[in-house]
């Protein structure tokens, strides 16, 4: 069962908490391009985007789209003031050199290790890795933000992800509609629940074994 559009919302609006004023963050598509609506209105962040846009703004309303000012999904986008663009070579380079403080990335599968798999299903037609291989390796800070199951109701978080891995050992925590995850040294750690969701539903839902804070919060928004 896919995520209700209340579930995705309240995703973004978790993930939105680890942004702090002056971060560069870069978002990819699906559930991490709502995290935008959810930053207080004075949080100055620079968003990024790999096809060469740092600075994005939100999206234009209906009739003020720019043809040639899209997002790396392809997605019509604004510019903020102070915002730039840059050619694809200059863009990586941002990532490359460590120049994104958060990357907020959508996955198929994580491992417990924090193996992060998120661009094919073999068998299926992809536009190719992008930039996830760069952001996962390079990004500061690297965070999840999917379902918790797939559609056929297997779990997502993984003792091994059985699907070609992106880039290893680097994903720093997960949020799904149930719960928040991070990855430590010693393996998985859960640190917040989102009610009505009770830890039972969330062992029952995760393939591997994990720690569970002394504290976990309760998430209600």
């Amino acid at each position: 069962m896919g995520l209700g559009i209340d579930f995705r919302n309240t995703i973004a609006r978790r993930a939105a908490e680890e942004i702090t004023n002056g971060m560069v963050v870069n978002l990819g598509i699906g559930i991490p391009s709502l995290v935008p609506n959810h930053l207080p209105k004075d949080t100055m962040v620079m968003f990024h985007a790999e096809n060469g846009i740092t600075g994005m703004g939100p999206s234009p309303e209906k009739g003020m789209e720019d043809e040639n000012l899209c997002n790396a999904g392809g997605f019509p986008v604004t510019l903020n003031q102070g915002g730039s663009y840059c050619d694809s070579a200059i863009s990586f380079g941002m990532i490359r050199r460590g120049r994104v403080d958060i990357t907020i990335l959508g996955s198929l599968q994580v491992s417990q290790q924090g193996d992060l798999a998120n661009w094919i299903v073999p068998g299926k037609k992809v536009p190719g890795m992008g930039g996830a291989m760069e952001l996962a390796q390079k990004a500061r800070k690297v965070i999840v933000l999917m379902n918790h199951c797939d559609k056929a109701g297997n779990p997502k978080i993984m003792t091994t992800c059985t699907l070609p891995l992106t880039s290893k050992s680097c994903v720093d925590m997960i949020i799904t509609e149930l719960a928040v995850f991070r990855v430590t040294p010693e393996g998985l750690l859960l640190t917040e629940l989102f009610p009505p969701y009770d830890l039972q539903e969330v062992v029952n839902k995760t393939e591997c074994e994990f720690r569970i804070s002394e504290v976990v919060r309760k998430i209600s928004y």
